[in-house]
């Protein structure tokens, strides 16, 4: 019983976000930063779920927001400050004038959550865990 209701309540969250799409193609989700480490990724850290190299402009998504947002989607990044609210648009000068593409996925563990790929461990640290506002650019062709 108590699995059914997680399941029903992550596919409200799912539908709630479908919803919001829907009208503006934002939203507003919590975002971490990983690197091309062993210990944060697979046995294969330069190669993405979808099979291509790791670069900035790469973004993965948590497994519940990939019916949302399939791998091929391209988005733009807002940077809100981090989830205490402090250091609003640190971080727009990687996110300005660049399209990300969903090409990679989180651990199952992880619900409505996006991660970026950065170059280096110092700058995903200092990232840490921000709010960012994704804009859909474009789905990918079926």
């Amino acid at each position: 019983m108590r699995g059914l209701l997680i399941v029903l309540l992550s596919a409200l969250a799912v539908a709630g976000a479908w919803a919001q799409m829907a009208g503006r193609k934002t939203m507003v989700l919590e975002a971490t930063a990983y690197t091309s480490s062993v210990r944060e990724t697979d046995s294969t850290p330069f190669i993405t779920a979808t099979g291509i190299r790791t670069r900035l402009g790469v973004l993965a998504v948590s497994p519940d927001l990939l019916k949302v947002l399939p791998y091929g989607t391209k988005v733009r990044l807002k940077d809100l400050g981090s989830v205490y609210g402090r250091g609003r648009g640190q971080f727009d000068y990687l996110f300005r004038d660049r399209i990300f593409v969903v090409a990679d996925v989180m651990h199952p563990r992880m619900r409505e959550k996006v991660d970026v790929w950065l170059p280096d461990r110092a700058t995903a640290l200092r990232f840490g865990r921000r709010v960012v506002s994704l804009e859909v650019v474009e789905y990918p062709r079926r």
